[in-house]
């Protein structure tokens, strides 16, 4: 009465134990699949980097352009400074608005991870120091990354920025940038952004740029310069002026470096998957062998059977 029941699970359980094997062990089609769809793969990426050094070729002449732009803005501000080893202690006042510069999209290699976590680590660094940090943010990589570690941070983000960067889209987002700052009286405010080098090398780097705090005795605001009309208004024009240059000048900065590192991105996606490829080829024709070998055995030893 107990050897039925017995009987039946094992003659349930034996096809899910083929099943398992079969699942375990990859046939000459799946394998030939993989290979097909690798392939295409390789296509992709390949096809996406020789866009990418299109891309970076512009990107440097419009950034070789943008240099001399903003080089007018040096008298008036310090110069940036990398984001290795960095203290932060160079950032003035006890209010300070954050701007990390990030892609609109992804397959760009590390540098949207690398200025999310010189955010949290500059934040640290001016808390330890008292003081009050707030942040926003410029590309949908780094609000994505960023809005659920430092959510009470965040005041705004500029998502959707479209590409390349022109001035007067930079004007845009400055003045934004300058509601959003002038709105809760900050002292200052820092650039983080990507600093492109060579196709090959981008580093992060941080500008600090602070309000115009040289006065004289009389409360004159930066007395070494003359200014036709309302003095005050001027500084404010100008200050407004520098922000949105400095602005554009680290968006096209970090717009060379994520092409950079996307061209390099995709040139290590297309080596891979050409090795992988290799690999699955060598598995393909093994499989291949392995079954031509095995029906040649059972075609000799059929014959052999009936000559017998």
């Amino acid at each position: 009465m107990t050897m039925a029941p017995l009987r039946v699970s094992a003659q349930r359980a034996a096809p899910r134990f083929m099943n398992m094997v079969q699942r375990g062990m990859a046939t000459e089609k799946q394998i030939f699949n993989q290979m097909v769809s690798t392939k295409n793969i390789q296509k992709i990426t390949s096809s996406m980097k020789l866009v990418s050094a299109a891309k970076l070729k512009g990107d440097q002449t419009r950034l070789k352009l943008a240099t001399p732009f903003n080089s007018w803005s040096t008298a008036l501000r310090p110069e940036a400074v990398l984001c290795e080893d960095a203290t932060y202690e160079d950032v003035p006042g006890k209010k300070c608005l954050l701007i990390p510069f990030t892609s609109e999209s992804g397959l760009c290699g590390g540098i949207n991870s690398y200025i999310s976590k010189n955010t949290k680590k500059c934040i640290a660094a001016l808390a330890e120091q008292g003081k009050d940090v707030n942040v926003v943010i410029i590309g949908e990589k780094g609000r994505s990354q960023l809005r659920r570690p430092l959510g009470d941070k965040i005041l705004a983000s500029a998502s959707g920025v479209v590409y390349p960067g022109s001035f007067s889209l930079a004007s845009s987002i400055s003045q934004d940038v300058m509601e959003v700052f002038n709105a809760d009286d900050y002292d200052s405010m820092v650039f983080l952004y990507n600093h492109y080098v060579n196709p090959a090398v981008y580093k992060q780097m941080y500008q600090v740029i602070s309000k115009p705090q040289d006065q004289n005795e009389d409360g004159e605001i930066m007395p070494e310069y003359e200014c036709d009309g309302d003095k005050d208004m001027v500084v404010e024009n100008m200050y407004e002026y520098m922000i949105a240059s400095q602005l554009f000048y680290c968006y096209l900065d970090a717009g060379a470096a994520e092409q950079a590192s996307r061209m390099a991105a995709m040139e290590n996606a297309t080596k891979n998957a050409g090795e992988m490829i290799d690999s699955l080829t060598l598995r393909y024709n093994r499989a291949r062998q392995a079954r031509i070998t095995t029906e040649l055995i059972e075609i000799i030893s059929g014959a052999s059977a009936i000559e017998g």
